[in-house]
């Protein structure tokens, strides 16, 4: 155990367990994951582990309420009144986007690992559906000119979906943040701009 830790607050051990398991979750994946390597990682002993965090499962869940907590916040800033409905998309995807580049290991356990495993599913999608409905709410009051009966609850998941798509090619190195803010503002937008009605 590393000197100096004994005394640390209960709240910031738990960070620093959390750190180390979103670190060795993103590197390792879930199932090859094991306490002891997350306790090594945190230089804590696997008691103590155990003892705040009592399985793996619970440490892994614990892992995907704070990442969950700290994406929904990033992209919070969607909903700022003072911007046009497009103004808050955009600032959305950018905030979205910003905070997969910079912290991409999270990005690897909510969207990579926890999808990939059906006890954690579900959580993960209850945020992403949060995002979804705000997105179709932004759509919906801004497309002025899109077709009657347009469906933006599926629109919003179309571009959502494209976002995590290239939201993967950030968290990899191969997509600059700014490329992508414009690529899916325009895709949003060109499809639900229609034909404006004649003057």
């Amino acid at each position: 155990m590393a000197g100096g830790t004994k005394r640390l607050p209960r709240a910031v051990r738990e960070q620093q367990m959390l750190d180390a398991a979103v670190e060795v979750f993103s590197r390792k994946g879930y199932h090859d994951t094991s306490m002891d390597a997350i306790a090594a990682e945190a230089e804590i002993s696997k008691p103590m582990l155990y003892l705040y965090y009592g399985s793996k499962d619970e440490l892994f869940r614990a892992c995907i309420a704070r990442e969950s907590m700290r994406f929904i916040e990033a992209v919070a800033v969607a909903g700022n009144p003072q911007l046009t409905p497009h103004e808050q998309l955009r600032a959305g995807l950018e905030a979205f986007l910003s905070y997969v580049d910079n912290n991409r290991l999270s990005w690897q356990v909510l969207y990579r690992q926890a999808l990939g495993q059906q006890p954690f599913a579900s959580e993960i999608a209850n945020s992403r559906e949060r995002v979804i409905e705000l997105t179709a709410k932004l759509l919906a009051s801004s497309a002025k000119y899109a077709e009657p009966g347009t469906n933006f609850d599926i629109v919003s998941v179309a571009v959502i979906g494209a976002g995590e798509a290239i939201a993967d090619r950030i968290a990899s190195g191969e997509v600059e943040v700014a490329e992508a803010v414009n690529l899916l503002d325009d895709l949003a937008w060109r499809g639900l701009a229609g034909k404006k009605k004649a003057e």
